[in-house]
């Protein structure tokens, strides 16, 4: 790699539109034509940002200029933060349209183009996420990236790069065609291997890399941040059913009881949150995925097949109101997400992320009056300061 910091449709071309006057926005840039919510999310940003497409392209091929690609979605958490912090800063934005083409992607639009450098980042870092950065040469070729970079670092890292291309661009360009050929050998790779004949033994070796994973204090696979991973649950329950493993069955049915039992699940309004910051199942990131929802009815079921025990039923049949009532849309459409942030009770015009699910002290006693408060933060544990143990950003303070 020439850096070592770690962290398509053409539309029709059409001029970048004047800043607005009559919408009170002091910016606005070409995703004011899109149609994605989260590409107009962007629109007033100071940031030139060009949807995907040839016009972005070709601008960075005449003005000879690497592409700065930014991929997220509208429920995005850490998507909003990046904007927040970055995006709508104009000191940010004055060094990214100096030294860059700016592409943003809705990667719920585009999925093939956040696959192509999904695939590029996890490689060159060993994980991936969103909001993800990439920068490219004009000919669409990755050199560097990663996911969320907060504004210092995005600042120093964008600076490294415009530098780097003024001064030795022939070893970017040199470096991302090696990446791009090392990527096309391990697509094709990839594609050769599904004509490969599945046998019991290749069933084996991935039951035993999953169980080097597993977590038999608080379930689930994986340190923090823990995800559900329905597609490992559903996996090491057929792999019982198939084997008659014993060790598969509890390993699942443990994680299903501990993420029931945890904050990750919602259990006044249903469903399950995208993951747990802690390795307990207990401070949820608080953004919910209709695929989660989808697998984990699954998950459930499966457990209630072998073992009629009426608790993942139950739980299988929360998901399921839950997805009917809340991710159901007006026209008979499921939602594909809903957001981790939402408004502050007493400032309906600011969001934070898991304000709709949090209470404080103050709420509760003025919900419950003092004698019942005191019984129900007995009850639950709730604690003085809050619960929630790891709170680097101060989010939960109190809550």
């Amino acid at each position: 790699m020439a850096l070592a910091q770690k962290s398509a449709s053409s539309p029709e071309q059409t001029e970048a539109p004047a800043p607005s006057r009559s919408t009170g926005q002091s910016f606005t840039n070409r995703l004011i034509n899109e149609k994605s919510p989260y590409l107009q999310q962007h629109a007033h940003n100071p940031v030139n940002w060009y949807p995907w497409g040839e016009e972005a392209f070709a601008s960075a091929r005449k003005e000879n200029k690497p592409i700065f690609l930014s991929v997220g979605y509208s429920t995005c958490h850490w998507c909003h933060v990046m904007e927040h912090e970055s995006f709508e800063s104009t000191q940010v934005a004055r060094i990214l349209n100096d030294d860059f083409v700016c592409i943003k992607v809705d990667r719920e639009e585009r999925p093939d183009v956040d696959r192509v450098y999904m695939t590029f980042v996890q490689a060159m870092t060993g994980s991936g996420g969103w909001p993800m950065s990439v920068w490219l040469t004009p000919d669409l070729k990755p050199f560097f990236g990663g996911t969320y970079y907060p504004p210092e670092q995005l600042t120093a890292v964008s600076g490294q790069i415009a530098a780097a291309w003024r001064t030795n661009r022939d070893k970017l360009v040199a470096s991302s065609q090696s990446i791009t050929r090392q990527l096309q050998q391990f697509a094709r790779a990839s594609a050769a291997a599904t004509n490969v004949t599945l046998e019991a033994s290749s069933l084996d070796k991935a039951y035993e890399q999953i169980k080097a994973t597993y977590d038999p204090t608080d379930g689930g696979f994986g340190g923090a941040p823990k995800f559900p991973r329905p597609v490992v649950l559903n996996f090491v329950l057929r792999y019982y059913a198939r084997t008659g493993n014993r060790d598969a069955l509890e390993m699942s049915l443990f994680t299903l009881r501990k993420m029931a039992n945890g904050g990750i699940h919602d259990h006044i309004g249903g469903g399950f949150h995208r993951y747990s910051t802690d390795a307990r199942w207990h401070v949820p990131h608080f953004e919910k995925m209709l695929y989660d929802q989808a697998q984990l009815v699954c998950s459930y079921l499966d457990a209630y097949q072998i073992t009629h025990d009426r608790l993942y039923a139950d739980v299988a049949r929360d998901i399921l109101a839950y997805v009917q009532r809340d991710m159901t849309g007006d026209r008979g459409q499921f939602n594909s997400a809903e957001d981790a942030d939402s408004p502050l009770p007493k400032k309906p015009s600011a969001r934070a992320e898991g304000a709709f699910y949090v209470w404080t002290q103050t709420e509760i006693i003025k919900t419950l009056g003092e004698e019942s408060a005191e019984a129900f933060n007995y009850y639950f544990g709730v604690k003085k300061g809050g619960n929630v143990d790891h709170d680097p950003r101060g989010e939960f303070e109190n809550k």
